[in-house]
């Protein structure tokens, strides 16, 4: 929960606001000693998405636009008011918002904390909208001009010129930053996709890894359970591929291995998963694959497929796979129980001319 990160982490982003005033040279903004209002602007963000969350916890959603009277749109704008009443003017106002925001994306980002979307567009409206009640009560007050579209610098006035460009230029960077916000909670979500994908699959083919395919396994029979389906679990081996790693190298090996990978998604539907167990061993489940006889022909009909000659370079290699086959729940009531003996049904497919036994 972004409220959360927040509040554990306030003084770390307190720091890191207090750096980034430190850092500023122009212009030079008054009292940069006191970091401005960020702790307060801290506090009362922390306050607004409480709210939000104990909306969406009420509503079992994350659509801010339908909370009662706008409660977290206007909560965050009175923010604004607020803090001109205590003193600030309305460029640190501006400022420390865009200084926030910087801060909490970054060090999300950092840590990779797991924060929602939905809890990250919270947290920007209610920089908007406080930014834009700061510029409303700061027109108001001083006459000097309206706002449109939300954020609108104010017209500018002869006397007060300088003081309306420096406006101008903080509403241009806190616009920046939460553009910038955005964008980088977008990259944040590729890398983690990017890295889970890496996490559950195989590096050499791609398929899922065992860790990936336990996980399914334990779901399917979930589900198995819920509907009265049948499951079925095939152990691959391939039969005297350590002497093609041996004769012809790990390279040689590792492109029959993809190779094989291919052909084995070939007969692989949506509900199916297909995993490399690790070296040279693959396993393949089925959901409610509808009788032995449905599992038997999928399994020599890919026994048929790999045994197809390969060709890798110069060298053509011919692989036979031994499939070893186990149902649930009547050959295991767990994903590890079954794994187990649709292992040991592969291990007499080795000795049998059959290449395929079922436990």
């Amino acid at each position: 929960m972004l409220h959360d990160f927040i509040t554990v982490n306030r003084s770390i982003l307190i720091d890191r606001c207090r750096a980034m005033v430190a850092s500023r040279s122009k212009p030079k903004l008054p009292c940069p000693e006191l970091v401005h209002g960020i702790p307060i602007f801290l506090d009362q963000i922390i306050d607004t998405l409480a709210i939000a969350q104990r909306f969406d916890a009420v509503r079992g959603c994350h659509d801010t636009q339908s909370s009662p009277n706008s409660n977290i749109g206007a909560l965050a704008k009175l923010h604004g008011g607020d803090l001109l009443e205590q003193g600030f003017t309305l460029e640190q106002v501006i400022r420390d918002y865009g200084d926030v925001c910087q801060a909490v994306t970054s060090l999300a980002v950092e840590t990779g904390a797991p924060i929602l979307v939905d809890e990250f567009r919270t947290f920007n409206r209610c920089l908007d909208d406080a930014i834009a009640g700061a510029v409303t009560e700061y027109s108001q007050r001083k006459g000097t001009g309206s706002i449109q579209d939300g954020l609108q610098v104010m017209k500018p006035v002869p006397q007060r010129a300088d003081d309306l460009n420096h406006l101008e230029t903080a509403l241009t960077q806190s616009q920046l930053a939460l553009v910038n916000t955005k964008a980088a909670l977008s990259a944040a979500q590729r890398e983690a996709h990017t890295a889970q994908v890496r996490a559950l699959h195989d590096s050499l083919t791609g398929l899922p890894n065992r860790e990936l395919f336990d996980d399914r396994l334990s779901q399917a029979i979930a589900l198995a359970d819920r509907h009265d389906w049948t499951l079925a679990v095939m152990f691959l081996d391939l039969d005297q591929f350590k002497c093609i790693n041996d004769a012809h190298g790990h390279t040689a090996g590792d492109a029959v291995l993809k190779i094989i990978a291919e052909r084995l998604l070939q007969y692989v539907r949506d509900e199916d998963t297909v995993c490399r167990n690790g070296g040279d061993e693959f396993l393949y489940l089925l959901m409610n694959p509808r009788g032995k006889e449905n599992v038997e022909h999928i399994a020599y009909s890919v026994l048929r497929t790999i045994a197809q000659p390969i060709a890798v370079g110069d060298f053509q290699f011919s692989i036979k796979p031994s499939i070893g086959v186990a149902f649930y729940p009547g050959h295991g009531s767990s994903g590890e129980q079954l794994i187990t003996n649709a292992d040991s049904a592969m291990y007499r497919a080795k000795k049998s001319p059959r290449s395929v036994v079922f436990f």
